[in-house]
């Protein structure tokens, strides 16, 4: 289903992710509701048919959280705009700021505008040209016309220098002086094309276009993933009554070490400096969202298998030789990690839930009557 705004057009989509996207204050009002389509329904080659050769371009700019300003001629357009591109790091999260419609009266228009300062990784969806003019320190600005049904190919948007950028040119381009890192996937583009000679529906280039894109992402961060999943200490190192082992640190220059043998030209044949991508991606807000996000998941993996390992271990053996302040402070630190499981939705069986809460009845049964009192009501 789409989105229905009424009357005013929105500022920003929820996103599943924790990134932040600060509400806008509205620059006009429309007569009548805007639709917007969700992310999963956009027309992704709809929204790129005029940058189709720049495709590429714009996936690095996204990946790498590089700040772009969208001009487009109407809210509805520069809104599916900024949805398509953020949809184009799937099923990588984009964890820049990104607004489907920028107007002047955005409280962050003031800090967006100035040049005493690099402009932020966001991504702008603007109409007002006035645009065009406060914004031309930025690095990257993609003008674009309306956006046309399915038939002829619109004329490609041409990359142009940003010191060419009128703000009465009402031509559409890209203006950037960015150097892509990989080289053009020229089979996809000549695949689109092919579709459009032969009317290919919508439906299918979008599908196409995005299979493509989701390919080239998976490619790039399945490397990273398969590190990651290196970093987590062997499940024999996990034992019930210690502190869980820690996740060992992220070294890039590692990382890079592994590319030569387990890298993107496994399932990707663009050839490129995958390095120096790799290198710039490690300065991104998107990196960082990714890591934090991974290394979330492995430590609640981690207190997971301890968890397994506590429900598993013989609690009267343990206790044999335990003082009855020993024996207290388990009931307490098992009782925290129940919460934890479950406030925190942690990756374990509720029968092993059920087994450590049977420990701690077993150790507040062998305790004194006036600590089993005490315990009982906590």
């Amino acid at each position: 289903m789409g989105v229905v705004i009424q009357v005013r057009i929105p500022s920003r989509v929820d996103r599943p992710d924790s990134c932040p996207v600060k509400p806008l204050i509205q620059e006009n009002l429309l007569p009548a509701p805007l639709i917007l389509p969700s992310v999963s329904e956009l027309d992704l080659f709809r929204c790129f048919q005029s940058v189709l050769v720049h495709i590429q371009l714009l996936w690095e700019l996204i990946l790498l959280g590089e700040p772009l300003v969208v001009v487009a001629p109407s809210p509805a357009v520069s809104s599916e705009v900024v949805l398509a591109l953020v949809s184009c790091l799937a099923p990588l999260k984009y964890c820049c700021d990104f607004r489907p419609y920028f107007t002047i009266h955005d409280s962050e228009f003031k800090e967006y505008t100035t040049r005493t300062q690099a402009p932020p990784s966001v991504l702008l969806g603007v109409t007002n040209p006035f645009f065009i003019k406060m914004l031309q320190h930025w690095p990257h600005i993609l003008r674009l016309g309306d956006l046309r049904m399915a038939g002829d190919l619109p004329k490609q948007v041409k990359l142009k220098k940003l010191a060419k950028l009128k703000i009465l040119d009402t031509k559409p381009g890209l203006y950037t002086s960015y150097k892509m890192f990989l080289h053009k996937d020229k089979t996809l583009i000549k695949r689109l094309l092919k579709g459009i000679r032969k009317k290919r529906p919508s439906e299918a280039q979008s599908a196409l276009l995005r299979r493509q894109l989701l390919e080239l992402t998976q490619s790039f961060i399945i490397p990273l993933e398969h590190y990651m999943a290196s970093l987590m200490p062997l499940q024999r190192t996990i034992t019930p009554w210690k502190t869980p082992p820690q996740i060992h640190p992220f070294h890039q220059e590692d990382f890079l070490k592994t590319l030569e043998h387990a890298g993107p030209q496994l399932t990707c044949m663009l050839k490129g400096d995958w390095l120096g991508l790799y290198r710039r991606f490690f300065k991104s807000p998107n990196f960082d969202g990714w890591f934090r996000q991974r290394h979330r998941e492995m430590r609640h993996k981690l207190e997971a298998l301890r968890l397994e390992a506590v429900s598993e271990a013989n609690i009267r053996a343990w206790m044999m030789d335990k003082s009855e302040a020993e024996a207290v402070d388990m009931v307490l630190k098992l009782r925290e990690k129940l919460v934890q499981a479950r406030s925190q939705h942690l990756p374990v069986k509720e029968e092993t839930l059920q087994r450590v809460h049977q420990h701690i009845t077993v150790v507040v049964r062998s305790l004194p009557e006036d600590l089993q009192a005490i315990l009982c009501h906590q």
